[in-house]
């Protein structure tokens, strides 16, 4: 049985497994310091759900703006990417203690993991994540995770813990995502426009619902606005995870949500296999493809990725590295593994296959990006 109303996200035979994301502006006041007692009320949201049979794990934001206090930093500890990453080593101590001293009140054991970018995009470390994630839930315990802003950099971050919620309960086969932010849910125009409306459900985000999205977090602490969540639900989507926005400023904010089904619930589109979700997943490249128009058609019918629909070839990629696939307007249309180096696609593109043997002097592969290793978004 999957997910398909919001109070299901209580129901542990719909979701045996959940992921709570809680970002910057609800775990953390405006003077930098923790707001416990909100955050007893979530914990105790956490207790009330595994003892209804579910398992959670805990995305959790905060540890820059805690630090930055802590440290003196103006601008919330984000002026630099020093300051930032210095806040992060000094938070992070007082964000893990303050979860672990939570939980132990309810007699449950916390455990941290600081995970970056890199580390869901290379296969073994993600499926060590997955490993580790089953291994810890099967004991009983609560993962708290966050991203390690100590050591992450631009190029190998996710910049906001919204997808990294999503990235989890993907390598951990959750059921569903809860975003705790500070609006309702999903609005058809910015929430401040008295004629805006809540979408109670959306079944696939599509460009009409990306245009419905703002870009900023309103409390200047959280690093992850409206498109920042869409573009966790559509990761979420495509490996038939449930995800759904909630309003996380009140005490007990799931119940309360649930109660009045107040919220934007995310319902998947497909569910991939463990290896096409993780590709589908992707969000780091070496390089990337552009293909015509009869490419494009060719892929939605099934097939692979052939070099005479190649218009344009990007970066300096290998052979087995996940590349995205563009249209001619710049869509991406797909993520697959490529079967070539860059100067072989770059040799045989526009070609038909009966040139490539000698273009390359080699006997050619099927395609460049085989089907069986293609996710079309």
């Amino acid at each position: 049985m999957a997910i398909d109303i919001l109070d299901d996200f209580r129901n542990p035979e719909k979701c045996r497994r959940l992921v709570i994301k809680i970002g910057s502006a609800l775990l953390v006041d405006g003077a930098g310091q923790v707001r416990v007692e909100w955050l007893r009320t979530v914990v105790n949201e956490v207790f009330t759900a595994l003892e209804r049979g579910q398992e959670v794990v805990v995305v959790s934001s905060g540890a820059i703006a805690i630090g930055a206090k802590q440290l003196g930093f103006t601008h919330g500890g984000k002026r630099t990417l020093a300051e930032a990453q210095a806040s992060a080593s000094v938070g992070q101590i007082s964000l893990a203690s303050t979860w672990s001293s939570l939980l132990t009140e309810r007699r449950l054991v916390a455990a941290q993991l600081l995970l970056t970018l890199d580390d869901f995009e290379h296969r073994r470390r993600y499926l060590n994540i997955s490993a580790t994630l089953r291994r810890l839930l099967k004991s009983g315990v609560v993962p708290v995770v966050n991203e390690n802003d100590t050591i992450s950099t631009g190029e190998i971050r996710f910049g906001d813990n919204d997808r990294l919620a999503a990235r989890v309960a993907q390598a951990c086969d959750a059921d569903g995502v809860i975003l705790l932010t500070d609006v309702d849910g999903l609005y058809d125009r910015h929430p401040d426009d008295p004629e805006a409306e809540r979408l109670e459900e959306v079944r696939g985000v599509t460009d009409e619902i990306h245009a419905m999205a703002d870009g900023g977090s309103g409390s200047g602490l959280g690093s992850g606005g409206m498109t920042a969540k869409l573009l966790a639900a559509e990761i979420a989507e495509r490996a038939g995870i449930a995800l759904a926005i909630m309003n996380g400023q009140h005490e007990m904010p799931i119940g309360r949500a649930l109660a009045g089904q107040a919220g934007t619930l995310f319902l998947p589109k497909r569910e991939d296999s463990g290896r096409r979700a993780w590709i589908g997943g992707r969000m780091r490249f070496n390089g990337a493809l552009t293909v015509d128009d009869g490419c494009v058609e060719a892929l939605q019918s099934g097939k692979s990725v052939l070099a005479t629909g190649i218009l344009k070839v990007e970066g300096e990629f290998e052979r087995g590295d996940i590349l995205p696939v563009y249209d001619e307007n710049r869509r991406m249309i797909a993520k697959g593994v490529v079967e070539y180096d860059w100067s072989d696609v770059v040799a045989i593109k526009g070609h038909s296959s009966e040139e490539h043997e000698d273009i390359l002097g080699h006997t050619p592969r099927s395609a460049v990006i085989h089907r069986d290793h293609l996710v079309l978004l």
